[in-house]
């Protein structure tokens, strides 16, 4: 099992290298035209990009630490090492979204001048289209390898496909004498970068401080509760190492079981809960069963 999933891990990095060399050639060509047609919106936009880079390198560098074995420091592995990286590219983001918003809100109150080159708007929806395919080829790749952060960087594709054409609808209205729209579209992405930087940094904090899906714990009840020797489920508990998902439980059989016994009922629930549930691995602890 530890060799698929190191593999796919090197699969995801696929995902990883497109973003990054997508955001490169996008985030270039957003600052140069907005520079050149004075966008404020195209340039932030732009900027917006650059933070994706750091955001997807740190994805990358996160993938390639995950796949390193465990050893003496790490008796469980480095999976959680790319919801670190996640963190560090959520606080760069949250920091490169207030200063797009800090230099939007400055140019609405100082008074914009002038009205943006058309060629800005076109620049958006060609980087719109270019994201949106970005984001087809990670979505699929995070379906097929099952990877909680390449999903995240498809997500982050699709936010800056939309930010793309939002920066275009607002490059032209100012073409109909509304030039204070480019400045409040740059606003809006800004809210944006922060908003994904957010939600970046809430579930890489939830999966680092071992927070776990309610309903997942749910349907591991119900999975177990299939098996009829388990007279009780006493406790149950799981977290995430990276995609990994490891459980504990203490199950409560008929205590005239002899030892035996009461050990391949646990292994039934083991084996059942990471056949049904593509659970990385499960420690079962068996109790006699009490009469309350």
């Amino acid at each position: 099992m530890d060799d698929k999933k190191y593999s796919d891990l090197k699969l995801g990095e696929r995902g990883a290298i497109v973003s990054i060399i997508a955001y490169i050639c996008l985030s270039a060509l957003k600052l140069f035209v907005g520079t050149i047609s004075n966008s404020e919106a195209l340039r932030a936009d732009g900027l917006n990009n650059a933070t994706d880079i750091l955001a997807s390198v740190a994805v990358l560098i996160g993938l390639r630490l995950s796949q390193k074995p465990a050893d003496k420091d790490h008796p469980y592995g480095h999976w959680k090492a790319e919801m670190v990286a996640s963190l560090i590219a959520s606080f760069i983001m949250m920091v490169v979204g207030i200063q797009v918003l800090v230099g939007a809100a400055t140019s609405i109150f100082k008074g914009v001048s002038q009205t943006p080159d058309l060629i800005a708007a076109w620049t958006g929806i060609f980087s719109a289209f270019v994201m949106y395919f970005v984001y087809r080829f990670n979505k699929k790749l995070s379906l097929k390898i099952k990877s909680q952060s390449v999903m995240a960087a498809a997500k982050d594709n699709l936010s800056d496909a939309l930010v793309s054409i939002g920066t275009a609808v607002g490059i032209i209205g100012s073409q109909f004498n509304l030039p204070w729209m480019d400045p409040l579209t740059a606003t809006v992405v800004g809210l944006i970068i922060c908003k994904t930087a957010w939600e970046v940094f809430r579930g890489a904090s939830h999966q680092l401080t071992d927070g776990f899906d309610e309903e997942l714990l749910n349907q591991y009840k119900e999975t177990i509760s299939q098996v009829e020797e388990v007279k009780e489920i006493k406790d149950i508990k799981a977290r995430s190492y990276g995609n990994n998902v490891v459980v504990d439980i203490v199950i409560a059989v008929d205590s005239s079981l002899d030892f035996n016994s009461a050990h391949d009922i646990s292994s039934t629930v083991e084996n059942k809960l990471m056949d049904n549930h593509e659970i990385y691995t499960v420690h079962a602890h068996v109790e006699p069963y009490v009469k309350s």
